[in-house]
């Protein structure tokens, strides 16, 4: 990179010397080369952090949003799924008490006995 550098100031400063190009087009395109090299070198570094992030076994923070979406769904299912079963217990309870209030009231319960004097 260094080199690279070095050889097209030579490149350009030979251009500028001769007549061939004028300082603003060597700045010009001094600047679209820096701009271009340091876009590559973002890519580079980009990449490798990706594949080292990929290496330890990070997540990516859309990753854990997407999953923490799923977490709540799951868990508002949950929460729905409890309650209508709550729902449903409570209905076959108050049945079954229905029942009992009925054949309960069907048995005659004989008044109490009265204990005689001795």
């Amino acid at each position: 990179m260094a080199n690279d550098l070095l050889s097209a100031l030579r490149t350009y400063l030979a251009k500028v010397s001769s007549g061939e190009k004028s300082p603003q087009e060597v700045a010009a395109a001094l600047n679209t080369w820096a701009r271009e090299s340091g876009e590559a070198i973002k890519q580079r570094v980009e990449e490798e952090v990706q594949r080292s992030v990929k290496r330890m076994g990070f997540a990516k923070q859309e990753e854990v949003d997407r999953l923490s979406r799923e977490v709540e769904l799951l868990k508002a299912k949950l929460v729905t799924g409890t309650r209508s079963q709550k729902k449903s217990a409570s209905n076959g309870k108050s049945k079954k008490a229905a029942v009992k209030k009925k054949s309960s009231a069907s048995v005659k319960k004989s008044a109490p006995r009265k204990k005689s004097a001795k």
